[in-house]
């Protein structure tokens, strides 16, 4: 009687600069989708509600939102730079852990165009799924 050894495939790797490089992506895909919530508040709450000190910190922190993910992806641009080009990850279990459909296709190499959020739809339209 012959044994053979299953022996499971290696787990795909891939070259870190690349999925950095998709992290920037994603990174500036939230900075965009964060920046298109303030003139939705202006228009919302009119001009009044620059007059409230709330809604103010508020606004302030959507711009610093916009600033600190747009500084994080400028940062991890820069350092990618850096990285040696036979330095490579598996990055299956870190991919597991991401909850959004579109976000793990995106960073797991998928190619997107655009952003992730449909810029076409008014307030209120959805998908059913």
């Amino acid at each position: 009687m012959t044994f053979t050894q299953m022996m499971e495939p290696p787990a795909p790797v891939e070259a870190l600069s690349d999925i950095l490089m998709r992290i920037v992506s994603e990174l500036h895909d939230v900075a965009y989708l964060i920046e298109r919530i303030e003139p939705q508040l202006l228009e919302i709450g009119g001009a009044e509600i620059l007059n409230s000190t709330d809604a103010m910190k508020v606004m302030q922190g959507i711009d610093l939102a916009v600033q600190k993910s747009r500084g994080l992806a400028e940062f991890i641009d820069t350092i990618t730079g850096e990285i040696p080009h036979g330095w490579a990850v598996d990055v299956a279990t870190a991919l597991s852990l991401v909850k959004l459909a579109e976000m793990q296709k995106a960073l797991g190499g998928a190619t997107r165009h655009g952003h992730s959020q449909p810029l076409s739809k008014a307030a209120g339209d959805f998908d059913f799924f």
